[in-house]
């Protein structure tokens, strides 16, 4: 590389990676708004909701380890590019079973099944796509700039989303469920082509020394990394536990009728409030690295996110609960980005793809994981205390956690 700049996106194969990143997610949230919100317009069943992030989390889960494997074993942007390929094969299945034509090809009770399975496919491909990602991005910029692009990666991603679903949802009103989908594909097209304009030199290992590997040993060599090192294995786990107990996203519509009584136009500002507190203290966050006292702005950050959402539980003032509900936003995007940051930095090359697979299990799947839970625990305890007891339980790892790390505190990254 020549001599480093200020910035990751002023290099240009970093600046691919993150317009890829964008379009990619941008088509996969455009795909699961559409999907999701035809099955529940046919099925009338909230359940059938929830179980779309169980089929998308169980098919990642089982093989985001292995693909952490190959990520470190071998060329990461062709295993990027056979990801997003499968992706886009699940995207045609969806236009193909939701094609007038062919509605007396599929009974309802089929199709629903199929709408499962895709999602699977889909789950198995970002098992693979995530951790090769993650580790590509290192080889792209200066390890200086580590933090800067990792808070530019988040954005990207924040935007993606947002946008997404903006776009599903006037695409749908306007063009219908058919073109809303080939919409989606078209931008998942755009992000295959950015990413094989990507130019980059990878290490890879002789396809002898692959068979003769053992590919257990190999995955159980990034677990140990991450469990001998003690501020990875934290981070992890702070996150872990809050977004899988303290996320509200997936129960916003029960406090949007009953709670709020603010409708379906305030459930909209509700869902998109987080958002919009990380896009821009994420977009904050590049020109102030929060890397300098990196963990015990982790420490703030997440005891913030939970005090919010205890907060936004017993709030019946909707100004108000917008307000908490953008500052989860904010103080998780300062966490994901120190998290992101130590991902990077901590690993060595060889081993940063299955330590961000560990990484992958136990973070990436808990919104779907979470999500589950959330209702679960809502209608187990009440939609109330069930937030009150997930914030709660935030903290109390937050307290336990600066008990057992006060030696972190100090300690600089940038």
């Amino acid at each position: 590389m020549t001599q480093d700049k200020k910035s990751a996106l002023a290099y240009p194969n970093f600046t691919k990676l993150i317009g890829m990143n964008f379009f990619l997610t941008l088509s996969l949230m455009m795909q699961e708004v559409l999907v999701s919100y035809e099955l529940y317009r046919v099925t009338r069943d909230p359940m059938s909701l929830g179980l779309i992030g169980i089929a998308v989390a169980i098919p990642y889960i089982s093989v985001t380890l292995l693909g952490g494997h190959y990520a470190d074993r071998s060329r990461k942007k062709r295993i990027m590019l056979f990801a997003i390929g499968c992706m886009m094969l699940a995207g045609i299945l969806f236009v193909i079973i939701f094609m007038p034509r062919n509605e007396h090809f599929f009974t309802l009770p089929n199709k629903i099944l199929l709408i499962y399975v895709f999602f699977g496919l889909s789950g198995l491909a970002r098992g693979f796509y995530q951790p090769a990602a993650s580790s590509l991005r290192p080889l792209l910029i200066p390890r200086s700039l580590y933090g800067n692009g990792s808070t530019w990666n988040s954005t990207a991603w924040q935007l993606g989303s947002i946008s997404g679903s903006l776009v599903a949802g006037f695409a749908y009103a306007g063009l219908g469920l058919q073109a809303s989908l080939l919409i989606s594909l078209l931008m998942m097209a755009l992000a295959m082509g950015l990413l094989a304009g990507i130019s980059v030199f990878e290490k890879t290992y002789n396809v002898n020394e692959l068979v003769k590997e053992n590919i257990l040993l190999s995955i159980r060599e990034g677990f140990g990394f991450v469990l001998r090192n003690k501020i990875l294995l934290y981070s992890i786990t702070l996150d872990l536990v809050a977004v899988l107990f303290a996320g509200v996203v997936a129960i916003l519509p029960i406090f949007a009728q009953d709670i709020l009584q603010v409708g379906a136009q305030g459930l909209g500002y509700l869902r998109a409030a987080p958002s919009i507190g990380a896009s821009l203290g994420l977009l904050l966050m590049t020109k102030y690295s929060p890397m300098k006292n990196a963990w015990r702005n982790m420490i703030i950050a997440v005891a913030g996110f939970g005090l919010a959402t205890v907060i936004f539980g017993l709030s019946d003032n909707f100004i108000l609960s917008l307000l908490m509900l953008f500052f989860t936003g904010a103080f998780d995007s300062i966490s994901v980005v120190i998290r992101g940051t130590l991902l990077q930095l901590i690993p060595p090359d060889h081993l940063r793809g299955r330590v961000l697979a560990v990484n992958n299990i136990f973070v990436s799947s808990s919104n779907e994981l979470g999500a589950f839970e959330s209702g679960l625990a809502a209608r187990l305890l009440g939609t109330v205390p069930s937030v009150l007891a997930g914030g709660a339980v935030t903290l109390g790892a937050i307290l336990l956690t600066w008990i057992n790390t006060k030696e972190l505190l100090k300690r600089r990254f940038d």
